[in-house]
């Protein structure tokens, strides 16, 4: 997946290692999806974390649902 296309994240090598963050925050993507995992809501995970907003959220997963939709790429 090539997050890059998503322009609710960015990443940054001298930020968490540069690991895919919200755009404007230090919350990993992958927290995202932890929590999730785990059974969180969304309006859980925005309480949690404030400097990500719910339009972040939405495009984020909004972004990986278009990824599994896709065609794969024959190589």
């Amino acid at each position: 997946m090539d997050w890059s296309r998503c322009g609710a994240v960015d990443r940054n090598p001298g930020k968490l290692g540069g690991a895919w963050c919200f755009r404007g925050t230090r919350v990993p993507v992958a927290a995202l999806f932890e929590h999730l995992n785990q059974g969180a809501r969304i309006d859980e995970f925005v309480e949690w974390f404030p400097s990500v907003s719910r339009e972040q959220v939405h495009a984020v997963l909004e972004f990986a649902k278009g990824s599994l939709e896709a065609p794969a790429a024959v190589a």
